[in-house]
């Protein structure tokens, strides 16, 4: 009889082993990321290899706006030295950092210098167990002024396991567009999409990788002192979905700290190379302070060997806004350097006005 009974209590202890397990595997798979069709991701095969150094519609201070102010530069005359706190709906700061103007700041912007932050970040070793599945993004092509279901479902994917990421603005009721560009070297083309976006006074978004601040200096210095944020697309530009948590910390951290020794500045907004994270990455980036941005509409500029020219970025452009639209570029193409200012033109005429990522409203919540 002892011996039944002892075997029952081996036979339950399994059971209970099991119930275990399965709901582990239930709450690992809940909230999957969304499939991705044909992922249109963005990894040309010229971005430097070498290793570099690490080194609202509300204007409240130190914040721009999409649409610039006529015949002025931005003038941002606050030393801000500490993080804010992560606002309620789970994002970090949007508050963009500046140090004060000094002629003898020896930065390239004439700020002073900001306090670097050390190469570090909270759980090392992933002891949540975030899913490191490697997930590609993907938007979909929009058509007749309507966001693709692809971008939907990945902005309901963000929304749903509250990370602090965003595909498109879906809150705003406006004809909304966010303008960035993603600029891994400098071809000689930058520069002349600056020109076209101070003629046309329109603020933009340049995720800088450090080969570019170390290659242009200039130009990002321009992007400063002309209004526009200077966004973080790391070091070297690697794939998150293929590095550990302290690789993230030094890539992120790295570009973010070549800004503020350099210039004086930094902007809590990063983009991930290639579109290329696991949720592991995006719970990290945000804990280092940073919104990651990725995009609804794009389209394949950045192979300078298969330029199309100027008319087909505009009629490619144009077809594929949507309101709130978060609208990806490439700085590298001289396609759209020669089209800029008619996609500008073009999406005013359609009704469309220019903000800047520092007036999403899921930044305000």
């Amino acid at each position: 009889m002892s011996r039944m009974k002892h075997s029952a209590k081996i036979a339950l202890a399994v059971l209970a082993v099991m119930g275990l397990c399965f709901g582990f595997y239930a709450c690992m798979t809940a909230g999957q990321p969304p499939a991705t069709q044909s992922p249109t991701t963005h990894s040309p095969s010229n971005w430097p290899s070498e290793t570099y150094p690490l080194p609202p519609t509300d204007h409240e201070p130190g914040l721009t706006t999409g649409e610039l102010p006529s015949g002025s530069e931005f003038d941002h005359t606050t030393d801000h030295t500490q993080p804010v706190a992560v606002n309620p709906a789970g994002f970090p700061s949007r508050e963009i950092l500046r140090g004060s103007p000094d002629s003898t700041a020896g930065t390239y912007t004439g700020l002073r210098p900001l306090p670097v932050r050390p190469l570090a970040i909270a759980d090392p070793n992933n002891s949540k167990h975030l899913p490191l599945t490697k997930v590609e993004h993907a938007y979909g092509v929009a058509k007749d002024e309507t966001p693709h279901q692809i971008s939907i479902d990945f902005q309901n994917f963000f929304e749903a396991k509250r990370y602090a990421a965003i595909a498109y603005d879906k809150l705003t009721q406006e004809k909304v567009l966010y303008l960035t560009f993603d600029c891994g070297y400098e071809n000689g083309n930058t520069a002349k999409i600056l020109d076209v976006l101070k003629e046309k006074k329109v603020a933009a978004a340049f995720f800088c990788t450090v080969g570019e601040m170390e290659g242009a200096p200039e130009i990002v210095a321009r992007m400063i002192k002309e209004g526009h944020i200077v966004g973080n697309h790391s070091v070297k530009h690697p794939s998150f979905a293929e590095i550990d948590r302290t690789r993230m910390a030094q890539e992120v951290l790295g570009a973010d700290n070549y800004l503020r020794e350099n210039f004086g500045y930094s902007a809590p907004f990063f983009r991930f190379p290639k579109g290329e994270y696991n949720e592991s990455a995006l719970e990290a980036v945000a804990s280092l302070g940073f919104t990651s941005v990725f995009w609804s509409a794009a389209y394949a500029d950045w192979d300078t060997s298969a330029q199309k020219g100027a008319q087909y970025a505009l009629d490619t452009v144009l077809s594929r806004i949507h309101p709130g639209a978060i609208l990806l570029l490439h700085s590298v193409s001289q396609d759209n350097a020669e089209a800029m200012a008619d996609i500008i033109d073009g999406a005013r005429a359609m009704g469309y006005v220019f903000r800047n990522l520092t007036e999403l409203p899921q930044l305000r919540s």
